[in-house]
């Protein structure tokens, strides 16, 4: 089953970024595959795994022709710290408000350990070079997802 997004164009916003810039989507990424990952939260296990499984692949990512964005909640102090801590050497994006999120249907009623709470769920994005999103994944394992979106860029690119 597709997801509702599959086939629309990527929201118009603009992010704080780790880098120091704000990133503009998808005005930024046009012309480049682009990998949006969100996660619930810095320095947490399940978004470590993920975050450092991007970073040990990043190149890969690269040579197919597509930026990563790793996207939450938190401020871009708690970014700092957490690339700072496991070498994360993609951008992260800070999206306090819901701005992109929000209505990419990310944000909202979360389920952990029997405790219901709003935030982020661990969903990712594949944009292509025309600001389409081609393909979305919900609700991810942190261990498989990076596989399973690099197979889709490759196949998507033709990389």
């Amino acid at each position: 089953m597709s997801d509702s997004w599959e086939g629309k164009k990527l929201p118009e916003v603009s992010l704080s970024s780790s880098t120091g810039n704000t990133v503009n989507l998808p005005k930024d990424s046009s012309g480049s595959w682009t990998l949006l990952y969100f996660y619930p939260k810095d320095d947490t296990p399940g978004c470590t795994k993920q975050a450092c499984s991007y970073r040990d692949n990043l190149e890969k990512f690269t040579q197919a022709g597509a930026k990563v964005y790793g996207i939450s909640s938190d401020s871009l102090d708690s970014h700092k710290q957490f690339i700072d801590k496991f070498n994360l050497s993609f951008p992260l994006l800070s999206d306090p408000k819901q701005t992109l999120s929000g209505p990419l249907g990310v944000y909202g009623d979360q389920e952990w350990q029997g405790r219901v709470f709003k935030g982020l769920s661990r969903d990712s994005f594949l944009v292509g070079p025309d600001g389409t999103i081609r393909k979305v994944w919900r609700k991810v394992d942190p261990t498989k997802t990076v596989a399973e979106t690099l197979e889709e860029i490759l196949k998507e690119a033709g990389a």
